[in-house]
């Protein structure tokens, strides 16, 4: 009777197993090795993602993140100033399908403040979002009779190189109920006249720094994103780089003029720099 001749065996040397035949011992042997070398090519492709990637961003208000309150939002406190009593209203509702804070002020002045570190040299890129429905009638940040604004976004600093006539003068601000003035901050804020890209003086001190990036009554009603270069911008205000970030602060204020306005506010978010990124980019939410 004719049998198939088999393969095995063929090409190989006489005792040698063939090359389709592999003993449980050898399969075992090259699993071995082979096990950790995945685990390791895996490690260092997640330590390259995340290189490429970059550092975190930095939420520095998480308003989106938290239920709507009559209460501050957790990890501010307010700012009162001095003997005034009517202050600013600040509480977290739901506007556009996403959980904001609203800032109603009539007569008033009050902000909030969170005290946390940034290091602008990793984290040199501010983002938040913001709307004013009302402008204060008269507002002028110039002159310090009528410095009021519907909306602002301090970032205060740990400056220690006051001179001694502007420590006295924070000292004495202090004392008199001002707790939270810092020693050195730039002011973000929405002016109620055209202005924009102007560096103004505080009519208070020579150590706060006024940018309205925004100005004027065509966007009322309207969310509007910013963006700003934090580290340049201190750069360009005070003519040096700037120390370590310790605070942010929102306020909206009519006091001065004895007027009303409201506004809400977005997330505030410290981002690490990015190739190609400009020191001002401004876009309404709705672009993305």
């Amino acid at each position: 009777m004719l049998r198939p001749r088999s393969n095995v065996g063929q090409n190989t040397k006489a005792g040698q197993p063939h090359p389709s035949v592999i003993s449980n011992g050898s399969f075992s042997s090259v699993t071995t090795v082979r096990f950790p070398l995945l685990l390791l090519a895996g490690s260092l492709l997640s330590v390259l993602l995340v290189a490429v990637a970059g550092p975190p961003s930095l939420r520095i208000g998480d308003f989106s993140g938290q239920a709507p309150s009559n209460s501050v939002p957790d990890g501010w406190e307010q700012i009162r100033f001095g003997d005034n009593e009517s202050s600013t209203r600040y509480d977290l509702v739901r506007r556009d399908s996403a959980v904001v804070l609203r800032a109603r002020s009539s007569n008033g002045a009050s902000g909030l403040i969170t005290h946390q570190r940034v290091d602008l040299e990793q984290y040199p890129i501010l983002e938040w979002r913001w709307r004013v429905d009302r402008l204060s009638a008269g507002a002028d940040v110039t002159k310090e009779t009528r410095a009021d604004a519907a909306a602002r976004v301090y970032v205060t600093f740990d400056y220690d190189g006051l001179g001694l006539l502007d420590r006295i003068r924070l000292a004495l601000l202090r004392r008199v109920g001002y707790s939270d003035a810092p020693s050195r901050a730039l002011n973000y804020l929405w002016a109620r006249e055209n202005g924009q890209e102007r560096v103004v003086e505080s009519p208070y001190t020579d150590q706060i720094m006024i940018m309205p990036v925004r100005s004027g009554r065509g966007q009322t009603g309207e969310w509007v994103r910013e963006r700003r270069n934090v580290l340049a911008d201190y750069r360009r205000a005070f003519g040096e780089s700037p120390p370590a970030v310790n605070g942010v602060a929102i306020m909206t204020d009519t006091d001065n003029t004895a007027d009303s306005a409201r506004a809400f506010y977005g997330d505030i978010v410290f981002r690490p720099s990015e190739a190609g990124t400009d020191s001002v980019e401004r876009r309404p939410s709705g672009s993305e």
